[in-house]
């Protein structure tokens, strides 16, 4: 018997989204910190009355600063919590026609889309020209989440495994993580001045855990680098427009990035 093992991960992460937002846990923490910051948004671009599309809504916390709000989540748990239109959906195939909305967001859900280029080539989809799309990610992802090491204690694991969350301090270091992502950063953009042309969005696969939440992001699919994010909306044509110069593209770290779709 040949068994789809994607397919069969696909429905161990809807089972999962569908228990956990049944639940209070799950996503909470980020509602207050993402309102502000969306509402700022919305008020500096002044689509208070514009259509916006969320992609992984959630609990739809940000579902009244605007309008005429449209959401979307793998989970159908969630739709007890939205009072505007919501649809079950993938965020690699949105149900909607091409140029429905003048802005996207998209929280913390990057991360959790088993392959991510697709959902972004489906947000510019849906986004009418000049658009914006304010995204979210949770940036680098740890692969040590899913296993709980950061919050287990060393009593849990083996020789290993105690060498592992051991070193999770230096590993979390900012100055130690500049040391391997700024040199391949520069590696990118080396290669562009060369004339190559990396279309594809680069990301590190993950491997989730959809069993156990032991912490923020144990169940992350892929780690994204915020740089190649900008890189791959680059080649297309889009303008990021809060990383808006070279220096600031190349050490950008957290926080969410603005993009002008241009098409």
């Amino acid at each position: 018997m040949i068994i789809n093992h994607s397919l069969e991960r696909d429905n161990r992460m809807k089972t999962f989204y569908d228990r956990e937002f049944s639940q209070d846990r799950y996503a909470a923490q980020i509602s207050d910190l993402h309102l502000r910051l969306l509402g700022s948004f919305v008020e500096q671009y002044h689509l208070e009355n514009s259509r916006v599309l969320e992609v992984g809504c959630g609990r739809g916390a940000f579902q009244d600063l605007v309008t005429p709000y449209v959401a979307v989540d793998l989970s159908e748990t969630v739709a007890r919590h939205l009072h505007k239109p919501f649809f079950c959906a993938s965020a690699t195939a949105l149900p909607f026609h091409d140029n429905s909305f003048e802005a996207v967001w998209s929280i913390h859900v990057l991360e959790h889309v088993r392959d991510p280029e697709p959902a972004l080539l489906e947000m510019r989809r849906v986004l009418k020209p000049g658009g914006l799309l304010f995204l979210s990610p949770a940036w680098y992802c740890r692969p040590w989440a899913a296993q709980g090491y950061a919050v287990r204690p060393y009593s849990d694991f083996g020789l290993k495994g105690k060498a592992v969350k051991a070193s999770i301090p230096l590993r979390n270091n900012l100055i130690f993580r500049a040391g391997y992502v700024i040199p391949r950063r520069l590696g990118r953009l080396i290669l562009a001045w060369l004339g190559s042309k990396q279309a594809d969005l680069k990301y590190q696969e993950l491997s989730p855990n959809f069993e156990i939440f032991w912490t923020d992001d144990a169940d992350a699919i892929n780690s994204l680098d915020p740089f190649d994010v900008i890189a791959w909306f680059s080649l297309r044509g889009d303008q990021c427009l809060n990383k808006n110069t070279l220096v600031r593209k190349l050490l950008v770290s957290t926080g969410p990035l603005l993009f002008r779709i241009n098409k």
